[in-house]
């Protein structure tokens, strides 16, 4: 017998000053599942999946600091950087009381969860990362070839490439591209358009950008986060859009160099794979931290 579907909680919690909205569904006293969102969506991207989790995990997904429906100060206003988002982070789980917790990680939410573990290793219990990178090997050429070169140095020239990454096409482009053609009328277009209109808000353009040119300093961490693996061996499941170009397969296959007991799963499907794969990768998860995850007295 199916498990009713458990309601999906919409909430804030004021961080530094700053209000942050997250969702959040299941009892209380199961185990938690910290969700962190990639760009240039927020925790809209995990509507499908919470609920299919929520009868035995509580599950908590925030919108990072500039992000869905969560505070946006200006980038005068606030330090867009990978540190400070992760943490953010990091007093957020502590406002919610929050001291063990698997993560599930997707783009920019990798290394921000990922600076996290660095930080408080003892309060991650496990790591699902669906399209979330570590690795040079994960990177896809030709969709950092414009972002690399502004890494390495920000004009006018270099940021002006960049940009269109953030229009309505480019955000379609990372929901579409890669998935094939059996599933794409799973995908709703609601979801590039719910993305594009917060993108599109007074002061994105600066915010973005800091963030996209503070990227580089995720690199410097990769040997970081390989030996935080090796020494801690956590629990991995990556669960990967094999047709996605920003993070490519190689990226996922990657951990089992510091991780041999990493579970990988490639799905036929693309950069935002809940938005085809959320039932399949539901029962991947539950299986997993069924398995992986001792349960505390």
């Amino acid at each position: 017998m199916t498990s009713p579907l458990q309601p999906v909680h919409h909430r804030t919690v004021t961080v530094r000053g700053h209000e942050i909205h997250y969702r959040e569904a299941g009892p209380a006293e199961a185990p938690v599942l910290l969700l962190l969102h990639g760009f240039p969506t927020s925790s809209h991207m995990f509507r499908d999946l919470i609920p299919r989790l929520a009868d035995r995990f509580r599950l908590i997904a925030p919108d990072h600091v500039g992000f869905g429906r969560s505070a946006a100060p200006s980038a005068a206003e606030f330090d867009y950087t990978f540190a400070e988002l992760a943490a953010v982070t990091v007093e957020f789980t502590e406002a919610l009381g929050l001291d063990r917790f698997a993560l599930y990680i997707q783009d920019y939410g990798a290394p921000i969860g990922l600076r996290l573990a660095l930080a408080h290793p003892g309060r991650v219990t496990a790591i699902v990362t669906q399209n979330g990178n570590a690795y040079e090997e994960g990177l896809g050429a030709e969709a950092w070839a414009p972002v690399l070169a502004m890494i390495a140095g920000r004009t006018p020239e270099t940021e002006e490439p960049v940009r269109s990454i953030r229009t309505l096409d480019g955000i379609r482009w990372q929901y579409e591209t890669g998935v094939p053609a059996e599933f794409r009328d799973l995908l709703s277009p609601d979801a590039w358009h719910h993305d594009a209109a917060l993108m599109a808000r007074d002061g994105q353009d600066a915010i973005q950008l800091d963030l996209i040119g503070d990227y580089g300093s995720n690199f410097a961490l990769y040997p970081a986060f390989q030996e935080y693996f090796r020494t801690t061996q956590v629990p991995l499941l990556a669960v990967w859009g094999e047709g996605d170009e920003v993070f490519v397969p190689a990226g996922a296959k990657a951990f089992f160099g510091d991780l041999p007991d990493a579970e990988v799963h490639l799905l036929p499907t693309g950069h935002f794979a809940l938005e085809t794969h959320a039932p399949r990768i539901a029962e991947l998860i539950a299986d997993f931290l069924a398995r992986r995850v001792p349960v505390r007295p």
